[in-house]
């Protein structure tokens, strides 16, 4: 201390060469503080520091790198974008979790406790008003039979959205034309007992569940919550994808054969169960080879690379989806959109929030999608309808798809192919695996 004192305040009879070194010394430390100050900003900013040198997150950090927002800063969402002042103050309400951090003071698996609305991220590179047609999707799956018999699902998205004073304003998008919300009684918002519509008219509507444990009365202990992107987009960024999903996007690319008998059923089932490590898991996974040199000689014996090749690219799967040391995989973060492995849209699209007309939050299988229509190989690919047609006003009551299995009768028949009702088999319109699977 006495040394650096003793620089910058030399005794009289110090050389002036010395002192003007000190001088300069002295200024530069100001100047490249300066200087320094933006890039260091920039780097904090990035996203390689928060994924790699800040705090560690391999699952956050890796479903980033291959998601649709790989080139939006990780601070563009969980910070906001706004001035230096404005995000250094938000950045500081973060330092509480610098203590946990350092002490590993915390619990897995990890769960996001806050964002920023969606008005001050999401909304300002998607245009909220803006208007979406309906579009194609198609999904490749497999069956878990012997012959892992591929099937299509076609299907067509209502994605709308715009204004209703554009003649728009309908579809999966009008939620944002419409203001909604909500109370949900857990932090992953998968219980929402109670809904509120504020109409484009200023009347509202509240919707109650009739499974709820609350009384009214304590449902003003909760936070009220306003519908956003997240609401349902809410791991656009993060996505961990299922097992069913990765095999069959797998097979569907040729990544794993698809003539090796029940290939789609052992993967599948060897994606799905827990391990306590990756070394376990490759273990695991690389029993297939034992399974098929024992129970189809023949077929491994032809295919011995593709079977080696598919216990490789399993274990990858594995490795990208699972996290066993933050004690994550597909499982602990909920994925709001569609109603296929979690609840989704069905948080409140249920037949179950009835409000004081007796009415329910609106139910119907052609209200964001057409009827799915499965598609076998070699059949020709169907004929969506591009409008649901003319409906008995039954099929248009808000309470039609949930009790519609009690109403079946003869006079479907009118409109409707029949063949086993409620069935899987896809021998008919009421026999859709696409809709009872």
């Amino acid at each position: 201390m006495r040394r650096i004192y003793r620089f910058f305040f030399p005794p009289p009879d110090t050389p002036a060469w010395s002192r003007a070194l000190r001088l300069t010394v002295l200024l530069a430390i100001p100047v490249a503080i300066v200087l320094l100050l933006p890039a260091a900003w920039e780097y904090s900013n990035s996203p390689e520091f928060c994924g790699t040198t800040c705090h560690t997150m391999p699952p956050e950090y890796n479903t980033y790198l291959v998601s649709p927002h790989a080139r939006v800063l990780c601070v563009d969402c969980h910070i906001g974008r706004g001035s230096f002042y404005e995000q250094f103050a938000r950045k500081t309400t973060h330092s509480r979790l610098l203590w946990a951090t350092l002490t590993e003071n915390y619990e897995y698996p990890i769960q996001v406790s806050s964002m920023r609305p969606a008005r001050d991220t999401c909304e300002l590179c998607h245009y909220p008003e803006k208007f979406s047609d309906d579009s194609l999707r198609i999904l490749n799956r497999y069956r878990d039979n012997e012959d892992n018999d591929p099937y299509a699902v076609y299907l067509l998205m209502h994605t709308g959205g715009g204004t209703q004073r554009e003649g728009l304003g309908y579809g999966i998008h009008w939620h944002v034309e419409n203001k909604v919300e909500y109370i949900a009684t857990d932090r992953l918002e998968q219980d929402i007992p109670w809904v509120r519509v504020t109409y484009v008219d200023g009347t509202t509507t509240e919707y109650v569940s009739t499974e709820s444990p609350l009384d009214p009365a304590e449902l003003g202990e909760y936070e009220v919550l306003e519908m956003d992107c997240i609401t349902c987009h809410n791991r656009i960024s993060h996505l961990l994808d299922t097992p069913e999903h990765l095999v069959d996007s797998a097979l569907q690319r040729g990544d794993i054969p698809t003539d090796v008998p029940y290939i789609r059923a052992r993967s599948v089932e060897l994606l799905s169960e827990r391990y306590e490590s990756v070394e376990e898991a490759r273990e695991s996974i690389g029993g297939l080879v034992e399974y098929y040199r024992e129970s189809y000689p023949d077929v491994y014996e032809d295919n011995t690379a593709e079977i080696d090749g598919a216990v490789d690219l399993l274990v990858n799967l594995w490795e990208d989806n699972t996290f066993p040391e933050q004690e994550l995989d597909w499982k602990t973060h909920p994925n709001n959109i569609g109603h296929r492995n979690w609840p989704g849209c069905f948080r409140c699209h249920d037949g179950k929030h009835f409000n004081e007309e007796n009415e329910v939050i609106r139910l119907e299988c052609n209200l964001c999608h057409s009827i799915p229509q499965i598609v076998l190989p070699n059949e020709i690919e169907p004929m969506l309808p591009l409008t649901t047609g003319i409906e008995p006003s039954s099929h248009r009551e808000t309470t039609w798809i949930s009790r519609h299995h009690n109403e079946f009768d003869a006079t479907c028949e009118s409109c409707h192919t029949t063949a086993n009702p409620g069935g899987t088999s896809d021998t008919s319109f009421c026999s859709n695996s696409g809709c009872h699977g």
